[in-house]
């Protein structure tokens, strides 16, 4: 384990990070985990990938206590261990607006200075519709506001290029986006997808209508062929034909299909930083491997103009 490192006293915030047309940024999202030995193997897993240079590390939230507890725990982790940025998450489900602001100021008591702001879903999961919390708030654009009337965090959101599942409404996408740009935001982060041109089309229509956040394309490896149902539930859309049909024609043989969605993902991650993305997000399921080979393929390809240490395999 390294030893504690602190972020220098003017860090570059993650906004003028991405205002680098010459460097794209590279992060990686983790999840609590439900238990210590989970526990152990996310710290094995970050530690692992600070080794490749991240510009910032976080951890998805949940709004149930322990699961709060485990995301703010793997949070200041991150924050007293590795050399990147840290972005803590927030939903607003089943939250008071009390319980927001204790959780914010624990973020800021832990040095934090990034939040990403979601609305979030149901404990029951995406599937179970959004109900408002009595004390609490309707939406993300609602917590993004409420982040910065309180602190002084560079506040991420939440953009789709997939149509989000609950309206299927692309423009309105775009004009939530700008309506939490408009709140404080600073930056965005996408849902996961498999298709450039659906990302392309979400930054046209966000520029289409005065939305200037520099929007990072979010990137999930498929390893193995369970995950294809899982993904499209996700997502809010099927995955292409293309990608299944390559998945499961190697379907057999678990190595192979590992190889062929990190192939996918690079192939996807070269598509995007080519044509003009700021930044790519690994959502890496805990799990170090296929992101490092994604990251040294993009490398050799000569799309990663960074200067990081040499990626780990771990």
């Amino acid at each position: 384990m390294s030893v504690n490192h602190a972020e220098p006293e003017r860090q570059p915030a993650i906004a003028e990070l991405l205002a680098d047309p010459g460097r794209p940024t590279f992060s990686f999202e983790f999840f609590p985990p439900a238990d210590e030995a989970g526990m152990d193997v996310l710290r094995q897993t970050i530690m692992d990938l600070d080794h490749v240079g991240p510009d910032w590390l976080s951890v998805t939230y949940g709004a149930s206590g322990a699961t709060r507890d485990r995301t703010i725990s793997a949070t200041k982790f991150i924050k007293t261990q590795t050399e990147a940025q840290t972005v803590g998450h927030l939903t607003c489900a089943s939250q008071s607006v009390d319980q927001l602001l204790e959780t914010l100021g624990s973020y800021a008591d832990a040095g934090v200075r990034h939040i990403l702001a979601i609305r979030g879903d149901m404990p029951g999961g995406p599937t179970v519709p959004w109900v408002r919390h009595p004390q609490g708030l309707a939406n993300a654009t609602e917590l993004v506001a409420l982040i910065a009337d309180n602190f002084d965090f560079g506040i991420g959101v939440a953009a789709f290029p997939d149509a989000h599942p609950e309206n299927r409404d692309p423009d309105l996408d775009a004009r939530l986006l700008l309506a939490k740009q408009e709140a404080g935001a600073s930056f965005a982060v996408t849902q996961l997808f498999f298709e450039a041109d659906a990302y392309f089309w979400l930054v046209d229509r966000a520029r289409a209508i005065g939305c200037t956040l520099p929007i990072v394309a979010g990137i999930q490896p498929v390893t193995n062929l369970a995950q294809i149902n899982r993904f499209a539930a996700l997502s809010g859309a099927d995955l292409p034909e293309r990608v299944t049909s390559r998945l499961q024609a190697v379907g057999a043989d678990p190595a192979a299909v590992r190889q062929v969605g990190v192939e996918i993902a690079t192939e996807l991650s070269a598509d995007l930083l080519r044509g003009g993305a700021p930044g790519l997000q690994f959502f890496t399921l805990n799990r170090s491997r296929a992101t490092s080979a994604i990251l040294a393929n993009l490398r050799r390809l000569g799309l990663d103009r960074r200067t990081p240490a040499v990626a780990s395999d771990g």
